[in-house]
């Protein structure tokens, strides 16, 4: 049996590896739109192309998120978080290289190692923390949304700064990953068993509607995340701002942590989490409608504090929700993976499809009225997840009826 002592440095290294974790899986997705038009006009890229380098990370996480539960059941959840910072590392020094055929395959690259860490990681906190998975939840989705906020405000100083221009700056969030490697090492001496002896229910999981209310909950609020952080500075521009675009944008994603940090807390203290649903989407949605109606700089300003409180407790929510309406952690991998999936898809389509949306009517007014009506449908699958229900907890019942 472990001392005492013994059992407290090994937690803290775990803890301290899954903030360093969370802490890579956002700025070298968000540390690339500040500078996109620096890298088109360097490497001659079309705004084609350019949009596709901005995707292809969500891309990867689409067609990686259902496969990385299942490596995690034949490596142990330690061992492939450490491959997927590997595959993370190697895809920010690839990238860093600045040819361009180096520059789309290492993006993929840090797509697929991010990917094995958003779906793992919600398992490995299943597994280690079951009796108190919101507090751990709250670590780490603030950790990555704060690197997310952080890697898109430097981006553009580092690169203006460096004598490598955007390439040195990419190449910085390589030495985070380094350093995130180096401090989960000590987990590689451990293999989580909790994939290989708890079993999923014989049907699929897909055909479970408590797992399709989280997918679709968590697939919408990527779709509002994703196609805010596109697009908002252009709304932005539209409302007469030019200069402090990048700073607003940053005070949205700041804002976001007070609520990141708090409603995974608060929902595992409630058996239900319907009523904080409601709440976070009432927030939301005043925020949107605020956006749609503009108004002065300072009332812009607020709508997108609000917002960015929105934008915080559903992330967090949706995570929060993959452990609660799971029973294990093989379920939550599993969850995830769905989840994850479905909703970097929908992150993927939602970028492009408001452009389009723009494109075709000239005016703002039609994208943000989609954002408002997916926020709308992201609320009532959100009553649907919030039950306190496990996601084949109605084929049991069946079952033994």
């Amino acid at each position: 049996m472990p001392h005492p002592h013994n059992k407290k440095i090994q937690s803290f290294w775990l803890i301290t590896g899954i903030i360093f974790i969370a802490f890579n899986l956002r700025p070298a997705i968000t540390s690339v739109g500040p500078v996109i038009s620096s890298i088109r006009a360097e490497l001659h890229m079309s705004n084609g192309a350019a949009g596709f380098l901005t995707a292809l990370p969500l891309l990867s996480f689409a067609v990686l998120s259902p496969l990385a539960p299942k490596l995690g059941q034949r490596l142990g959840n330690e061992r492939t978080l450490w491959l997927g910072l590997v595959i993370l590392l190697i895809g920010v020094l690839t990238r860093s290289t600045g040819y361009t055929a180096a520059l789309f395959f290492g993006t993929a690259l840090i797509g697929v190692g991010i990917a094995i860490g958003n779906v793992l990681l919600p398992s490995l906190i299943k597994h280690k923390y079951p009796e108190k998975p919101g507090i751990m939840i709250s670590l780490y989705t603030t950790s990555m949304n704060i690197f997310a906020a952080l890697a898109s405000g430097v981006s553009v100083p580092l690169a203006t700064q460096m004598n490598g221009g955007w390439k040195q700056a990419f190449l910085l969030w390589g030495g985070l990953a380094l350093l995130a490697l180096l401090i989960w090492i000590p987990q590689l001496r451990h293999r989580d068993t909790a994939n290989q002896t708890m079993k999923l229910q014989s049907s699929s999981i897909w055909a479970s509607k408590m797992a399709w209310y989280v997918t679709i909950f968590m697939g919408l609020q990527s779709f509002l995340f994703y196609s805010s952080i596109a697009w908002f500075p252009e709304i932005l521009r539209s409302h007469g701002i030019d200069t402090a675009t990048a700073g607003w944008m940053a005070l949205m994603q700041f804002a976001s942590l007070p609520s990141t940090f708090l409603t995974p807390v608060l929902a595992d203290r409630v058996k239900q989490q319907r009523g904080i649903v409601a709440a976070l989407a009432s927030v939301y949605l005043i925020g949107l409608c605020g956006l749609l109606a503009g108004g002065s700089h300072t009332l812009l300003a607020i709508w997108m504090i609000i917002i960015g409180i929105g934008q915080g407790s559903s992330i967090s929510l949706a995570l929060t929700l993959i452990g609660l309406r799971s029973e294990n952690a093989q379920q939550a991998a599993a969850l995830s993976g769905m989840s994850q999936s479905f909703g970097y898809l929908l992150a993927a389509v939602g970028p492009i499809f408001v452009g389009y949306l723009f494109d075709q009517t000239h005016s703002w007014t039609m994208p943000i009225v989609l954002l408002i009506a997916a926020l709308i449908v992201m609320g009532a699958a959100g009553q649907g997840a919030g039950r306190d229900r496990y996601i084949f907890q109605s084929e049991k019942q069946r079952n033994s009826a």
